[in-house]
């Protein structure tokens, strides 16, 4: 028996403009002010230094680690309320929520570091939803969502992999990885791509292309 429906975040049940906004415009900006240089030209310093510790290292997903390490005079806090207005639920996200949580436990499962979760649930008018939010980033010092981040989950919440559902929008991560332990999972398709995920379950009812369908599923 299902218990628990687990979301993903980003591209799930937010627009994921937010975090790009944050690290790939506000950074640069702070960056182009503080040494004077041409914003094109920050942008492209910036984006070669994040590929440079690239996205297995955890210092890739904190935020205060980049602002000092380029010792820019801006708070996390600051830049974080600065972008805002790139917070924006998905379609049908808040009335899905809302019906599934009259028969569900819901929780929040993202890659992305709290600090940025809690400002989206929070400025989303999403948070109420949510029993548990989990940071594989901050909470698990896991830089992906992979099995072993799903069993570790499954322990947080004393529940076993048959009874938690998993949804999100990155075909491994949110889709390979909790199948592969035992969890139904779906993938959320939101672009109406058909052609990310190339598994062996993308005709067999698990790609979903808006929020809307989950309700179908369970």
């Amino acid at each position: 028996m299902k218990k628990v429906i687990s979301f993903d975040l980003d591209g799930t049940l937010v627009d994921a403009r937010y975090g790009d906004a944050v690290w790939n415009q506000g950074i640069p900006e702070e960056y182009a002010k503080k040494y004077s240089v041409p914003l094109d030209e920050a942008k492209e310093f910036i984006i070669n230094k994040y590929r440079g510790i690239g996205d297995g290292n955890i210092l890739w997903y904190e935020i205060q680690y980049w602002l000092e390490k380029f010792d820019l005079p801006v708070s996390t806090h600051e830049l974080l309320k600065r972008f805002e207005s790139h917070i924006e639920p998905l379609p049908h996200a808040r009335d899905v929520l809302n019906t599934l949580s009259k028969k569900y436990t819901l929780i929040v499962a993202s890659n992305a570091a709290r600090i940025f979760v809690e400002k989206e649930l929070h400025y989303a008018d999403l948070t109420h939803f949510f029993t548990h939010v989990v940071s594989a980033t901050t909470d698990y010092g896991m830089v992906k969502k992979g099995t072993e981040f799903y069993k570790r989950l499954c322990g947080t919440l004393n529940i076993s992999p048959s009874e938690i559902v998993h949804v999100g929008d990155h075909p491994v991560f949110d889709f390979d990885a909790p199948l592969s332990l035992g969890i139904e999972a779906y993938y959320l398709d939101s672009q109406g791509s058909g052609v990310r995920y190339r598994g062996p379950l993308k005709n067999n009812g698990h790609v979903i292309y808006n929020l809307k369908e989950l309700l179908d599923k369970l």
